[in-house]
């Protein structure tokens, strides 16, 4: 039996989780549901999609996620079911999922909703419902109409070539430390035998530390991170803060032969 999770804007101090947990369960309460996040910032379908993306990694194929993101979108748009990379999606077609894949689907189904009236809570009222039914093991097909495709936000893109890497903060974590789209096997493919300089701001660094454990209390640190993605922080700071940089700021490397 596959196992559902949940991503939300929804918080923690109203009824919304409850709500659609009590949807999914009211069907069959044996299922396993696992929440990831209900802290998503309001409507931010990036931060949504990089929690998730960082998150899907680490479930078996086969699961079902529920994207409570933004989840009554804008006029017309619908509630689908997702058959991508082996995952299940269930959300609203508001673009988010573009930024979690770039693959093809398996398969697109708009969610029938069966009443006559616009759902003000399409999370509990289809897609918990929905997700219920996959994981009881219902065809995805039986849950609405195939459609050919979806909305799909674009993130940013990597630039790279011999002389520089280009790219930019996706994320500013918790702790205030700036993770980047650089990544690991790119940087090492272009740094071998070159000297390099990694431009953040007004700042320049010419290491990369092995682990946030070998700087001190108060010094910056740049790091690949357990997602294979450059990250710099603070160690005990809020890196955003005392560097001034934000959500999709740039980060450079410029090599040196």
């Amino acid at each position: 039996m596959a196992l559902i999770t949940l991503t939300s804007d929804f918080g923690e101090s109203d009824h919304y989780v409850g709500g659609l947990k009590a949807s999914i369960l009211s069907i069959n309460p044996q299922l396993t549901v696992v929440d990831i996040s209900h802290k998503i910032q309001n409507f931010d379908l990036a931060h949504g999609a990089f929690v998730l993306r960082a998150a899907i990694k680490s479930f078996p194929i086969g699961s079902i996620h529920i994207i409570a993101v933004d989840s009554i979108g804008n006029t017309g748009d619908k509630q689908l079911a997702v058959h991508l990379a082996g995952h299940f999606f269930l959300l609203t077609d508001n673009g988010l999922l573009g930024l979690i894949s770039e693959e093809e689907p398996d398969a697109v189904v708009e969610l029938t909703w069966e009443q006559s009236e616009i759902s003000s809570f399409p999370a509990r009222d289809i897609l918990g419902p929905a997700a219920a039914r996959l994981a009881n093991g219902e065809d995805i097909s039986a849950l609405g109409t195939v459609k050919e495709d979806f909305k799909k936000m674009m993130g940013r893109h990597l630039r790279a070539n011999k002389e520089q890497i280009l790219g930019h903060v996706i994320r500013v974590d918790h702790y205030g430390n700036l993770i980047t789209n650089i990544d690991e096997e790119v940087f090492y493919k272009l740094s071998e035998g070159k000297r390099f300089r990694v431009v953040i701001g007004r700042e320049q660094f010419k290491r990369i530390h092995p682990a946030i454990s070998e700087t001190g209390s108060g010094d910056c640190y740049i790091i690949f991170n357990s997602l294979g993605l450059l990250e710099v922080g603070i160690n005990k700071g809020h890196a955003s803060e005392l560097l001034g940089l934000r959500f999709d700021s740039p980060i450079k490397i410029i090599f040196e032969e």
